[in-house]
């Protein structure tokens, strides 16, 4: 069974937190919602998410996927964090997939992990960030790091990573029953 960290913090984009834990968990991946500190977690819009566990109960752990939810509070507040850094520097020195979405691809440029790939996020968040190959794109792969734009992509960043962890049948299994439209929606 896969094995995924999605660490929290206070300001995260919780439409983008919620659909990656929800879409994983619907695909049976073990997913674990990790607090930067004790106690419930106020995101972005005020919806209180309550984590699973502390960071520090799953510091030693070994994840197949770290995956980091945006909003600019929550990813400054991930970034300024090094136990962080260390998890996902640990996590690309193993070959194994870190992800990140809206504002938080900036959290992986400050951990020197995005210099020379493609890659996307919420504009602006990546102005900064030197050697990347910028795409505005919803979903960008690039080996074993998964950047995606917004909240307006989340289920096709989600999708990807059940995709990368357990394959496409798996992706589409978890999407059919999501009825998603097939053409453009029409606001009225």
């Amino acid at each position: 069974m896969a094995h995924v960290l999605v660490p929290l913090a206070e300001g995260c984009e919780e439409l983008e937190a919620v659909t990656v834990i929800d879409l994983l968990r619907r695909a049976s991946i073990d997913v674990v919602v990790a607090g930067l500190a004790e106690g419930a977690v106020k995101a972005s819009r005020g919806v209180v998410l309550v984590p699973d566990v502390t960071l520090d109960a799953v510091l030693e752990q070994s994840f197949d996927m770290i995956v980091l939810p945006g909003g600019a509070g929550g990813a400054a507040r991930l970034e300024a964090d090094t136990r962080i850094h260390q998890l996902l520097r640990r996590q690309a020195d193993t070959g194994r997939y870190i992800a990140a979405i809206c504002a938080a691809p900036k959290v992986l440029a400050a951990a020197g992990l995005l210099a020379g790939r493609r890659v996307t996020s919420f504009p602006g968040f990546l102005d900064q960030a030197e050697g990347v190959n910028y795409e505005m794109t919803a979903v960008v792969v690039d080996g074993r790091v998964v950047t995606s734009r917004g909240p307006g992509t989340a289920l096709d960043f989600a999708l990807n990573l059940i995709a990368l962890l357990l394959g496409e049948r798996a992706a589409r299994e978890v999407e059919a029953p999501l009825q998603r439209p097939i053409e453009q929606l029409q606001y009225r």
